[in-house]
């Protein structure tokens, strides 16, 4: 074993270290990652979008119409994501949906 390096108790190996350059890369990915995720949850419904807009009528209609279809496909794929099938698929989507919308 190397004189500067602590051995893995567990599987009798010499551990490697990390540089600090490698550890900072990593934790900046990890907080990045993060500040993306509670972005996305604090995003607006479309009913919120489409009064921040000042939407009415066929414009109201059609952005309302797109919202719904891109909500719908989202929440479709988060419940493929979790292996939700049956009612429990049924049941997040349709709940997923109507959040996202704002309906």
């Amino acid at each position: 074993m190397a004189p500067n390096r602590p051995a893995n108790i567990c599987a009798g190996e010499e551990k490697e270290e990390q540089p600090l350059e490698e550890t900072m890369a990593r934790l900046l990915m990890a907080l990045a990652a993060t500040c993306l995720i509670a972005g996305g949850a604090t995003a607006d419904t479309c009913k919120a979008e489409s009064e921040a807009k000042k939407l009415h009528g066929a414009a109201e209609t059609s952005f309302m119409k797109k919202c719904e279809k891109d909500a719908t496909a989202k929440c479709e794929a988060d419940a493929k994501e979790k292996k939700l099938h049956g009612a429990a698929e049924t049941s997040f989507t349709k709940k997923c949906v109507k959040d996202a919308t704002g309906a």
